[in-house]
């Protein structure tokens, strides 16, 4: 199903009580939420218009972490105006530079922005966590609960959810703790701008869902990307670099594929709903990468009763991309 990118009936009123009444309003993306967003285009200059209409979406945690990371000295998008009632924010243009696209049409830049990029989660790790919910284990089980609720059944499978949980505590109990820091939580290449085309000022976007967490989870969404292939020597590399940073050791690791293995089987669940419940297939597609990121933590070493489990409940042939595992 295509996403209405027709502007909300309120966006003339907000802007033209902004001062922006000049401005020509142009889509420019929707996402795998109800938010949207539009490019608003004065003479001499531009802006963002979020829409994140009630009460399916609520603006304020992200004007709030927003706030909380630019006074810290990270580039998050200036809030311009808001109305909180219908859902609309007015938010700095970054431009068009993403990550994403950058690295694609420059792949020798690839290294030095993933490095960029993982240097600006050191810096965000050096600061106390946002006042937000923690990221705990009753977060986490929920989160992998998503696997076997919407990716079992799409593609045929019966499994036994209270073994697939007992197999997570058993993995999160040996988790090792670490003081909690701000989690993005979709924190990729897609996600990050490169404000004046330039990797030294890396923008941030979708961080509305920002938890207090493990500061392994957000390099797994940078280094494990649903969106893009990142090769396993680059993702070696950076880790290595965050680390050397860091001093982080062989507990860091095993906390990066254990939540790699967690965020991979909640994403694999998002986005079989996607597909099943919101009528987005394309999601769908996205599904084998994913497979191949959750099988490469799954073969870590602390792993080992989620990989167990795995291994007795979904057999090799129903992993993949489930419109067509369905279908098949």
């Amino acid at each position: 199903m295509a996403v209405d990118m027709n502007p909300p009936a309120e966006a003339s009123d907000f802007l033209a009580r902004s001062g922006w009444g000049d401005a020509a309003i142009q889509p420019l993306a929707g996402d795998a939420s109800f938010r949207r967003y539009f490019r608003v285009v004065a003479p001499g200059r531009s802006a963002v218009l979020m829409d994140a209409p009630p009460p399916q979406e609520d603006p304020r945690p992200f004007i709030a972490i927003a706030e909380w990371l630019s006074l810290r000295g990270f580039a998050a998008p200036q809030i311009l105006a808001r109305d909180l009632d219908h859902g609309l924010v007015l938010l700095q243009d970054f431009g068009d530079a993403r990550m994403r696209e950058t690295v694609d049409a420059a792949p020798e830049s690839e290294l030095r922005l993933y490095e960029a990029a993982v240097d600006l989660l050191v810096r965000l790790a050096e600061h106390e966590a946002a006042p937000v919910r923690p990221y705990d284990r009753q977060e986490y089980q929920r989160e992998a609960g998503l696997f076997t609720e919407w990716y079992c059944p799409a593609v045929g499978l019966t499994v036994d959810g209270t073994s697939y949980r007992a197999a997570w505590d058993a993995v999160l109990d040996r988790l090792p703790a670490t003081p909690a820091v701000t989690v993005l939580r979709d924190y990729h290449a897609e996600n990050i701008m490169l404000i004046g085309g330039q990797a030294e000022t890396l923008g941030l976007l979708d961080f509305q869902d920002a938890l207090a967490g493990h500061p392994a989870y957000d390099l797994v969404s940078l280094l494990q990307d649903a969106r893009r292939d990142v090769p396993a020597e680059l993702e070696a590399a950076v880790l290595g670099r965050y680390s050397r940073r860091t001093g982080a050791g062989d507990d860091f690791l095993n906390a990066y594929h254990v939540l790699g293995a967690q965020r991979n089987a909640k994403i694999i669940g998002i986005f079989t709903r996607l597909w099943k419940r919101d009528s987005k297939p394309r999601y769908a597609a996205l599904c084998p990468r994913v497979w191949r990121y959750l099988e490469r933590d799954l073969a870590h070493p602390a792993l080992v009763p989620v990989k167990t489990w795995f291994d007795a409940n979904i057999p090799a042939d129903r992993r993949g991309d489930p419109l067509i595992l369905a279908n098949g």
